[in-house]
C-alpha cells in the first residue's frame, strides 16, 4: 500500500466500540504487533513451551479477559469495515485509576498516528468516567511504546523485573 493510500485509509478510518465479532481480529492483530515485545514470549524463550501452548496462545488469551472483564472498554480503529487497530481498558473506580492492558495497530497503519489517537481515545473515556489518572506498561523491548507513551503523557514511575520457573 503506498504512503497515499494510507493516508486516504487514516481519513476513512473510525475509532468505535468494540462488537464481539471484531475478536478474531483483534487477536490477530495482537500476535502481529506483540513479536518480541511481550512476556509471554520471553516466558517461552526461558522455559520452553508451557502446557503445549505457545506465546500467542497466551497472548491471545489476555484479549478474552480484556473483553470478559471490561468490553464496554474495547475500542476498535475501523478502516471501510477492516479492524486496522485495538485499545483495551480497565476502570477502578473506588482508585480513580483508568489502565491500558492492551493496544494494537496493523502494520502498515503503524507511524501514522492511530497509536496516539487510540490512546488519546480511551484517556477521553477515562476522563468521561470520571477517573483521575492513566497507566499503560511496556516491556523494555518495546521501542515503540518507550517513544509512544511518554509522547502522549505519560512519565516513567517504576520498573519491574519477572523471574520464572518451571515447577
Amino acid at each position: 500500500m503506498a504512503s497515499f493510500d494510507i493516508n486516504i485509509a487514516m481519513m476513512n478510518l473510525a475509532i468505535r466500540p468494540y462488537l464481539p465479532d471484531d475478536l478474531d481480529a483483534i487477536k490477530r492483530l495482537t500476535v502481529e504487533a506483540f513479536g518480541g515485545v511481550t512476556l509471554e514470549q520471553n516466558l517461552e524463550s526461558t522455559l520452553g513451551l508451557l502446557r503445549g501452548h505457545d506465546w500467542r496462545w497466551r497472548k491471545t488469551r489476555h484479549l478474552d479477559d480484556d473483553v470478559a472483564a471490561h468490553p464496554s472498554g474495547l475500542f476498535v480503529a475501523d478502516s471501510q469495515g477492516r479492524v486496522v487497530g485495538y485499545i483495551s481498558t480497565r476502570v477502578d473506580r473506588e482508585a480513580g485509576k483508568g489502565r491500558i492492558p492492551n493496544l494494537a495497530v496493523a502494520p502498515e497503519f503503524r507511524g501514522q498516528g492511530l497509536g496516539r489517537r487510540l490512546i488519546e481515545h480511551a484517556l477521553d473515556y477515562f476522563r468521561r468516567e470520571g477517573l483521575e489518572y492513566a497507566m499503560i506498561e511496556t516491556m523494555a523491548e518495546n521501542e515503540v511504546g518507550q517513544h509512544l507513551y511518554p509522547a502522549c503523557g505519560f512519565v516513567e514511575v517504576a520498573r519491574q523485573v519477572h523471574f520464572a520457573r518451571r515447577l
